[in-house]
């Protein structure tokens, strides 16, 4: 069985975000980033444990029948290619299609989007800074530009469905909600986004997530 290291406030939410959308039985053990370690019985991405897992103490890390990955999107891609059905490619270029959005979303999105994340919601107020907010913003202008000229036809990044493709780039999207007018300046994104947030078993793991502590 497939098991998922890392909290639902990380990166290790795309993953189990795949297998709840998948229906495949995982276990998931809980492991903190290592600046949120002190919950008691909880290990962290620091803990000697989680190191003889994944080393470079990332989150999240995967096991499965021997095989150790780390990297969130990495991991989607081998756990949608290992148990196939609508969510994976359906052929080669399709997973070719998959593997164009999956690096743009991490290449051209999440750098900048993960600015407005921390400097909108995470940093303490006096560390926050708007001028790199008003920077990702418009950084982001073009990426999301092409990304809703990309959803417009179908509604969906590959082969007119539903795929792990829209999971990976929903994801490194969502960090830009602090700041709307970036969403609003793309109205396809905009809707896209709400209907991959509208799917039970993202409100699901959406739930779990708001009962942990935020820090």
């Amino acid at each position: 069985m497939v098991t998922i290291y890392g909290v639902y406030r990380s990166r290790a939410l795309r993953n189990i975000w795949l297998l709840e959308e998948m229906g495949q039985p995982f276990r998931h053990v809980p492991v903190l980033q290592n600046f949120r370690a002190g919950a008691e019985g909880t290990m962290h991405s620091r803990s000697p444990e989680y190191l003889r897992i994944n080393p470079n103490g990332g989150i999240p890390a995967m096991e499965d029948d021997g095989l150790v990955l780390s990297e969130s999107l990495a991991i989607n891609l081998y756990l949608a290619r290992k148990f196939g059905g609508p969510l994976a490619g359906a052929d080669l270029k399709e997973e070719g299609r998959i593997a164009q959005w999956t690096l743009f979303g991490a290449t051209e999105i999440e750098p900048r989007s993960i600015q407005i994340l921390y400097n909108r919601v995470q940093l303490p107020p006096d560390q926050r800074s708007e001028a790199k907010v008003t920077e990702a913003v418009a950084a982001l202008r073009g990426p999301f530009a092409a990304l809703d000229a990309a959803l417009a036809p179908t509604g969906f990044l590959v082969g007119g469905r539903f795929t792990v493709a829209d999971i990976n780039v929903a994801e490194v999207v969502r960090y830009a909600l602090p700041a709307p007018e970036v969403l609003e300046a793309a109205p396809g994104v905009k809707a896209w986004l709400a209907a991959c947030h509208a799917r039970p078993a993202w409100k699901k793991i959406f739930a779990l997530r708001e009962e942990e502590p935020a820090l």
